[in-house]
């Protein structure tokens, strides 16, 4: 039962068939209140008219007894003011709801109409007319008619009769009609209503599986990818334009950076394995020689090796720190006094370096932005011909340190692929004077972990010109 409910498919047929079924209820219950209130407006409707019909005769001063009450098709009770019965539809047998249970009339004080003593005045009387009442109360009870019970709503008239006096008419609106309605209304809810949800459920479960069928699909793709750990595949991306096809495609470009990555990290394994093995292999060989010919120790060049292997290790714990999200930090430094700082310090710099520097103060990493700087300049002195100019300024808003050289420079194909790791353009170099190839790819990572950027263009002068930008300080 538990994994049957943890299905989407499951909770969202659930949900719908109780959303239908209170909906059901609710209107089912609406439509039942709402016959059951029109038919008794028809029962009051009738006893209304039964009882006006005979206090119209009343008030006409025809007498109790030729009222005829037999003809009604409404139990009719008439009563005098005294609460005494004196007049009743033929075949009544029993009553409730009036007030009144009698169903034998008892004749009044005055005689009734028609009498001896009051044929002197016959014509008299019948020019009086009575008062009928406008307001009409209603009261619910029951009948027994020739033996037929039934409910009833009862419709009270008042009317005032000379020589009568106050008379309340009773006619009764039959409720059988309601009854009969309303049974035939509960049944066919109970009947439909089950059938109806179990269509409802039916048509949810179907659709729902239909709908999550591309979902079920990527599952399995994800897991079989997860199974054989081959990220070349992907997921099935269904031709629907909704949630889950935009989910399908998310989850491809996830699969594909994750990709990326991971191909970049192994050659990125790959080829610090290969540029660790050629300093330490020479510095080896150098230590083995000296061990067995001390005479013949290259110390000059097992130090320049251990200082090639140092600078490689940096640059690779670096490039880790950076790749693990390291934040650069949130120092104020000015890149003009940074250069100024670290360009006095390379006393041995083959070629000249010209300075143009003004302030230019941004927020980050002083050791990461000296380490950019260093790496661009050591690049600009390795392809140099004669000087380097180092330049810092602010532009807009943001802080420009631009490194150009009087070199080749860069072929414009290569420009972004001289970022790339481990990337040497000119392959036939040694690599004792072509670096390991990281420096470069630093120097952008840098620039992209303080908000900035880093690219290539040719020089004004000719040449490579590196510009590095970075917003500049906000006050």
């Amino acid at each position: 039962m538990k994994r049957l409910f943890g299905s989407v498919r499951a909770r969202a047929t659930l949900g719908a068939s109780l959303v239908v079924a209170v909906a059901l209820v609710a209107a089912g219950a609406a439509v039942l209140l709402s016959l059951r209130a029109n038919l008794i407006d028809q029962a009051d409707g009738q006893a209304d008219s039964a009882a006006r019909q005979v206090a119209s005769r009343l008030a006409a001063n025809v007498g109790y007894g030729d009222l005829e009450l037999d003809g009604e098709d409404n139990p009719v009770q008439v009563v005098d003011a005294d609460r005494r019965l004196v007049a009743v539809s033929d075949d009544l047998e029993s009553i409730s709801g009036t007030g009144v249970g009698e169903v034998k009339p008892r004749p009044a004080a005055t005689p009734p109409r028609g009498d001896d003593d009051d044929e002197g005045d016959s014509g008299e009387d019948a020019l009086d007319a009575g008062e009928i009442s406008e307001d009409t109360e209603y009261s619910g009870g029951s009948a027994t008619v020739d033996g037929d019970t039934e409910e009833y709503r009862f419709a009270a008239v008042e009317v005032n009769v000379e020589k009568k006096g106050d008379l309340t008419v009773y006619a009764g609106g039959s409720l059988a009609a309601e009854r009969s309605a309303v049974s035939t209304a509960l049944t066919s809810m109970l009947i439909g209503f089950p059938l109806l949800l179990a269509v409802i459920a039916a048509v949810t479960w179907l659709v729902t599986r239909r709908a999550l069928r591309p979902v079920d699909a990527i599952r399995s793709e994800m897991a079989a990818i997860t199974a054989s750990e081959d990220l070349a595949r992907r997921v099935p991306e269904p031709d629907t334009h909704d949630e889950i096809a935009r989910l399908a495609t998310t989850t491809n470009e996830t699969l594909a950076a994750l990709q990326s990555s991971v191909e970049r990290q192994r050659r990125f394994v790959a080829d610090a394995s290969h540029e660790l093995r050629s300093p330490i292999a020479s510095l080896r060989t150098q230590l083995e020689v000296g061990a067995a010919h001390p005479e013949l120790l290259d110390v000059d060049g097992a130090v320049a090796d251990t200082v090639r292997l140092q600078e490689l290790a940096a640059d690779l714990l670096l490039l880790a720190r950076l790749d693990a999200g390291e934040k650069p930090g949130g120092g104020h430094v000015d890149l003009g006094a940074l250069a100024r700082e670290e360009l006095s310090q390379r006393t041995r710099d083959r070629v000249d370096v010209r300075m143009e520097l003004g302030n230019a103060e941004v927020t980050g990493s002083r050791s990461q932005l000296a380490r950019v700087l260093g790496n661009l300049v050591t690049n600009a002195q390795r392809h140099a011909g004669s000087h380097v100019t180092v330049t810092t300024r602010v532009e807009g808003g943001w802080a420009v340190l631009e490194v150009s050289d009087d070199g080749a420079g860069v072929p414009e194909s290569e420009r972004e692929r001289v970022f790339e790791r481990f990337v040497r353009l000119d392959d036939a170099r040694a690599r004792d004077d072509g670096g390991a190839g990281l420096g470069l790819a630093i120097a952008r990572d840098v620039a992209t972990r303080h908000g900035g950027t880093l690219t290539v263009r040719e020089a004004p002068g000719g040449g490579a010109l590196f510009e590095l930008r970075i917003p500049v300080v906000r006050r």
